[in-house]
């Protein structure tokens, strides 16, 4: 029992020991803690008024610059102005100044000054070559431009004067219902016109409605115009081959086929007994009829009786 006791007491004395042990180390901890944070310098702690004169220093410094720059952009003006007064009398000056010289001239001061303006004027006399080139381009531009514009006025204007004789020339044209045609070539008639009733075709062995009638003739001799007429149309056709149309007026137009050597063209204005072209070898649809001239006559596109016109 004395021993349980004497155990139990050095147990309880060796926790209080314990106990100041430890309560003395915290306390010796604390105190170094707190010297060190008293020794160390307030870094975080904004000095304002080294910021205030570092301001002043900066803004005095910005100012100082911008009147030198002030000063070199004066300066830069003048050498412009005089440059611009000294070659006021160059032929390139005028072209400057014939198309808009004075804003070629400040563009040009412009650019010397945002470049720096070197004090030769080097710099003055490469902007104003460039924009003077840059103005005679430009009017060489504008000139092409209107010669082409007056090519294009005067073709449009020659155009339409044949087009007005055209049209005067068709307006003169005259053939009434009384008027007679003169044979385009002497022959007999090998085909006569009939739209009332069929004709035998020998090449074709066939009878068929022949509205012109075709007229026996000899290849190369010459064809002339049955009426004074203007040409329509040109072209060739499978039957009728090389074919010619001319108008008479009033609605009546002359057809002539199977020619060659043509003496006129589309357009053309016709006096008759002119001279056409000439007689063609005959087409396969006329083989067996021979070398012919095909002669027709029409009405607003409706076939009349040459033979009735022909004197």
């Amino acid at each position: 029992m004395r021993r349980r006791r004497s155990s139990f007491r050095k147990e309880k004395a060796i926790m209080l020991a314990s106990s100041c042990l430890v309560l003395g180390a915290l306390t010796v901890t604390g105190l170094y803690v707190r010297n060190l944070g008293e020794e160390e310098p307030e870094e975080n702690v904004v000095d304002f008024t080294a910021l205030e004169d570092e301001e002043e220093e900066s803004l005095t410094m910005l100012g100082s610059q911008t009147g030198e720059d002030d000063q070199a952009a004066a300066a830069a003006s003048e050498e412009g102005a005089a440059w611009d007064e000294a070659s006021a009398g160059e032929p390139a000056q005028e072209l400057a100044s014939d198309d808009g010289g004075e804003a070629m001239g400040e563009a040009a001061g412009e650019a010397a000054v945002a470049d720096g303006a070197l004090p030769d004027g080097t710099q003055q006399d490469y902007a104003a070559q460039d924009d003077i080139q840059e103005a005679a381009g430009t009017v060489e531009q504008e000139e092409a431009l209107a010669a082409n514009a007056s090519d294009a006025i005067a073709k449009s204007e020659n155009t339409g004067e044949e087009d007005e004789d055209a049209m005067s020339a068709s307006t003169l044209l005259d053939f009434t219902d009384s008027d007679t045609l003169v044979w385009p070539i002497v022959g007999n008639v090998l085909v006569n016109y009939s739209m009332d009733k069929t004709v035998y075709f020998a090449t074709l062995n066939q009878y068929k409605y022949s509205p012109a009638i075709v007229i026996a003739a000899t290849e190369g001799e010459e064809i002339t115009a049955a009426a004074d007429g203007q040409v329509t149309d040109v072209y060739q056709d499978p039957e009728t081959g090389t074919t010619v149309v001319m108008n008479l007026g009033d609605g009546y137009e002359l057809t002539y086929g199977q020619l060659t050597d043509l003496a006129v063209a589309e357009g053309d204005m016709v006096i008759t007994g002119d001279l056409i072209g000439k007689v063609a070898a005959p087409t396969m649809y006329y083989s067996v009829e021979g070398t012919n001239v095909y002669f027709k006559l029409t009405k607003d596109g409706v076939p009349v009786d040459p033979m009735s016109r022909l004197g």
